[in-house]
């Protein structure tokens, strides 16, 4: 790629980026929310088209308008949210929208066989994907890919969901990729797993490349320096401020799924003022519907809720919200924010009926705009102004803006699920810090996260969370990321006194 620049109305996300990437290696893009990474890499795969630049492969210069063109180029993409459908198997959704390859039969599951097998993705072409695990998902989405003929394989953040013995085997998968000549374009904010796995690093910042370095003459804090300027964050925390108070309470907390499953089983769950209570587990084993219980949007099919000594199982949304609990979610496009909505719209989001959002029965839209400018100011939200739509900002930014919105309002319990997910490194930092200032000022903070270092280095206490049931709790002083995902599995032995459990949380 040479010479490559985009503008939008307002600002300019890559400017004259330059850089090659050989075949046959792991090629690592590093840089801040808001860098210009996603923008290049919708570029690279024909999603946007380029003001400015061009791009070659394999010694030709390539026009993409489409994602069909870069796949028809080799080129093939692995979002961060996987795009399978839960309800057809393996084999249906790798061959769906590309049946004039093989067709849908016998054919369609020699190719996904051989092609397993010589990238060794291990994956069978008649499970049900309903039925698989975060990790085999991903290896899913990559053989889709290929699938395609894919020779150029960009994955976007391929580690954020999954836990260490995982991430070893995605690893493993990427090596065997690069053994068969194939390239990698690998996308991450964790700077170990870079260094770990790449054969090149290009530093992306404020849209233009700063550099292209070789892992081996560089650690993780010289490259976080040219990210963001600025040395690499540890997620620690200084020393207890955990009192005796119970700010949040839960007891015997049991939420009844489909077929006679339970989603969450006998789940006992005290939070302090000033403590982080940290929640481990491998993706879709409860935490979800955890969060779900505690916020309102589902009523435990027994068990109970209490904030301070008020119980408020039974109560909604946003009554639980004016009573004082902070909510990030997961999921920040769907239940974060209004993406086509402007900032300032988004302040309001969640807590309409509360100062400075009102004045009266009535929206106070100029209370609500300068309270906004306050957030983005406080909370470092870069944006050209509170008018643009939350869509338009950077996953940093966007995570940013929910945090600084849920903290105004002095909640007595932060629920923060996944909240660096997906965010830079300096996004990251901010929000760690803004994580310990709650529990500095006496907050109860539930911190549900996959990334098992940022649960040690920020919780008081860690439980896992295994089939809805917490199967084990641990101290963050004596545990290590390998004991957590041990437990997380269930390969510590720690949910053996349950051998009939019924619950189906997990996948």
């Amino acid at each position: 790629m040479a010479g490559i620049t985009k503008r939008f109305p307002g600002v300019v996300a890559n400017k004259d980026i330059a850089f090659k990437v050989r075949r046959g290696t792991v090629h690592a893009l590093c840089g801040e929310n808001g860098a210009g990474k996603s923008t290049l890499m919708k570029i690279l795969y024909g999603v946007q088209r380029p003001d400015e630049g061009t791009i070659t492969i394999e010694g030709n210069r390539v026009d993409l308008h489409s994602p069909a063109d870069a796949i028809k180029v080799g080129i093939g993409m692995v979002f961060q949210h996987f795009m399978l459908a839960d309800n057809l198997t393996v084999l249906e959704n790798v061959v769906l929208g590309a049946e004039k390859l093989h067709g849908i039969g016998g054919a369609a599951r020699t190719e996904i066989k051989r092609i397993s097998k010589e990238y060794g993705l291990r994956v069978n072409p008649d499970d049900l994907v309903a039925d698989l695990g975060v990790g085999d998902r991903q290896r899913v989405e990559i053989l889709k890919v290929l699938y395609r003929g894919a020779r150029i394989l960009i994955l976007d953040e391929p580690t954020a969901v999954l836990v260490p013995q995982e991430v070893e085997e995605l690893f493993g998968n990427l090596r065997e990729l690069k053994a068969e000549g194939l390239t990698v374009l690998f996308i991450s904010h964790k700077l170990d797993e870079v260094l770990s796995v790449a054969d090149d690093i290009t530093v992306i910042r404020r849209g233009t490349t700063v550099a292209t370095v070789d892992p081996k003459t560089v650690n993780a804090r010289q490259l976080a320096e040219l990210m963001v300027g600025s040395e690499l964050p540890t997620p620690e925390t200084a020393e207890s401020t955990v009192t005796d108070r119970i700010v949040m309470r839960l007891t015997d907390i049991t939420l009844a799924g489909g077929e006679g499953r339970n989603l969450l089983t006998d789940v006992d769950l005290d939070i302090h003022a000033g403590e982080v209570v940290g929640i481990a587990g491998v993706e879709g084993n409860g935490q979800a519907e955890l969060v779900e219980v505690i916020m309102g949007m589902r009523e435990p099919t027994a068990g109970r809720v209490f904030l301070g000594d008020t119980d408020i199982s039974d109560w909604g949304v946003r009554e639980i919200r004016e009573a004082g609990v902070g909510y990030i979610p997961e999921d920040r496009h769907r239940h974060g924010l209004l993406l086509e909505a402007p900032l300032w719209e988004n302040r309001i989001l969640g807590h309409q009926t509360e100062a400075p959002n009102v004045k009266g029965q009535l929206i106070d839209a100029k209370a609500a705009k300068a309270d906004t400018e306050r957030i983005v100011k406080e909370y470092d939200v870069r944006t050209p102004s509170i008018f643009v739509t939350a869509g338009s900002l950077s996953g940093g930014n966007q995570q940013k803006l929910i945090v600084g919105r849920e903290m105004s309002h002095n909640p007595k319990v932060l629920v923060a699920s996944h909240p660096t997910r997906g965010v830079d490194v300096g996004a990251q930092s901010s929000i760690w810090d803004l994580i310990r200032k709650a529990r500095h000022e006496g907050l109860g903070v539930l911190l549900i996260s996959a990334d098992l270092e940022e649960l040690i280095g920020l919780s008081d206490t860690i439980k896992v969370i295994l089939r809805g049931r917490l199967t084990g709790e641990f101290d963050p002083d004596h545990v290590t990321s390998q004991d957590l995902g041990a437990a997380m599995t269930g390969a510590d032995g720690s949910h053996d006194e349950h051998p009939s459990d019924t619950t189906g949380a997990a996948r």
